[in-house]
């Protein structure tokens, strides 16, 4: 098989996988010996860590969900020649965290590692969602919220803020925000569901199980 052929798939795949390092499952098992999976709303991100064990296992959550989107764009990038191959990455690091073959594919919602992939996809681009997020949460105390209203913000930082690429470069970024923010969106819609109906818990509340 060609070489550049073996790297154009490999990168994709490992991009996958390293999304799909389930760092909330680990660090509930290492700071309270369960399954996040079985607590609070039942999902493995960071907001239901700090309310099910705290602010620092949530701070470790949050920090390696960024850091694993961030690693994951920049290994695709690493192995596929072109910018299409680290947007695939970028898509596939939150694809891996939401449905992670090591959790048999239930995972989190793919906020931070999100945040984390556009980081090293399109940097600059990241702070317009990151605002409306930190205001959202400021004003309401819904990460939920936030976390919806920031993806609906990226595409347009991408397409804003993406000047200075060539064309090419910039759409296949473009294409990869708007792919993350449906995939994220989509994960959020039971939230979207309590939010429409006046119960979704707000940050520092307990959620009612899943």
């Amino acid at each position: 098989m060609n070489e550049s052929l073996v790297m154009t798939l490999v990168g994709p795949v490992s991009a996958y996988l390293i999304g799909a390092i389930p760092v909330g499952f680990l660090v509930a098992r290492v700071f309270g010996g369960l399954d996040i999976r079985r607590a609070g709303s039942g999902n493995i991100g960071a907001t239901n860590v700090l309310r099910t064990l705290g602010t620092l296992p949530a701070i470790l959550t949050l920090a390696g969900d960024v850091a694993k989107g961030y690693v994951a764009v920049s290994v695709a990038r690493a192995l596929v020649s072109g910018h299409w191959g680290a947007a695939a990455g970028a898509v596939l690091a939150v694809v891996g965290n939401c449905w992670p073959v090591f959790l048999r594919f239930r995972g989190g919602k793919g906020i931070a590692t999100g945040l984390g992939a556009f980081l090293a996809l399109t940097p600059w681009a990241t702070a317009p969602a990151a605002l409306v997020w930190l205001i959202v949460v400021a004003s309401f105390r819904y990460v939920s919220l936030a976390s919806i209203m920031a993806c609906l913000c990226l595409p347009l930082g991408v397409a804003l803020l993406g000047f200075w690429w060539g064309t090419a470069d910039r759409w296949a970024s473009v294409g990869a925000a708007v792919v993350t923010a449906v995939i994220i969106i989509t994960r959020h819609r039971a939230n979207l569901a309590r939010l429409a109906a006046g119960r979704e818990p707000r940050l520092g509340e307990r959620a009612s199980p899943a």
